[in-house]
């Protein structure tokens, strides 16, 4: 039931397109945007987001294109209605973490990525050397879990010292302390992972969550 308001209130927020162009993805943009495509019949849509946010604004938007032209375009995370059903559309700090056809009997497809962004590439490797790609996925989890056993526990005790807190629990002795290099090193790695992560559009609400 809360699903269904929030996606009613997503489809509220979606607003006509221009009519203007689909651009290709340039190189310079394939970490920066994120370009994927469903087909419908003779119909062609096109997911187009730019994670950086607007200029002005600094929202993160995402348009929808109806056969290389601006059909739609809504805040995140958006809901588009279609022929059948929905695209959904949802960011996370690092990329995407959901881009599906959504169908009326709830069945639900993956959009395909634009060869030319990231998560295109990301998915060339995955078809090209499934072994590699399996591997990183593997590590890039790891990655994530270790850093939530790490960072969470030093993340409470500043939280634990606000006064009315502290008065009725005590302060919070956090079992781990790291030095401010390896602080930093452990942030470094955890973008990288929750990058890949995205790249794949996987969201798990512990791991990616905590990190952001």
């Amino acid at each position: 039931m809360f699903k269904d308001w929030q996606d009613r209130r997503a489809v509220r927020r979606v607003k006509p397109g221009d009519g203007r162009e689909l651009q290709r993805v340039r190189w310079w943009q394939s970490i920066g945007r994120s370009l994927l495509y469903l087909r419908l019949e003779d119909t062609v849509y096109a997911v187009d987001v730019r994670h950086w946010g607007d200029k002005e604004t600094g929202e993160v938007k995402v348009d929808l294109y109806r056969d290389g032209r601006r059909y739609a375009v809504s805040k995140a995370p958006a809901v588009f209605p279609v022929e059948g059903g929905v695209i959904e559309v949802k960011t996370s700090n690092f990329g995407l973490k959901r881009c599906h056809y959504v169908m009326a009997d709830g069945t639900e497809y993956q959009l395909e990525p634009d060869p030319r962004s990231a998560e295109g590439r990301r998915a060339r490797l995955d078809r090209s050397h499934p072994g590699l790609s399996r591997g990183i996925g593997i590590v890039s989890a790891i990655v994530l879990g270790i850093a939530v056993l790490l960072l969470i526990p030093q993340l409470v005790v500043p939280i634990s010292r606000i006064p009315p807190i502290a008065d009725q629990f005590g302060v919070f002795v956090s079992p781990i302390s790291l030095p401010a290099w390896l602080n930093v090193t452990v942030v470094v790695v955890t973008v990288l992972a929750s990058t890949e992560r995205a790249l794949r559009l996987r969201f798990n609400r512990l791991l990616d969550g905590a990190a952001g």
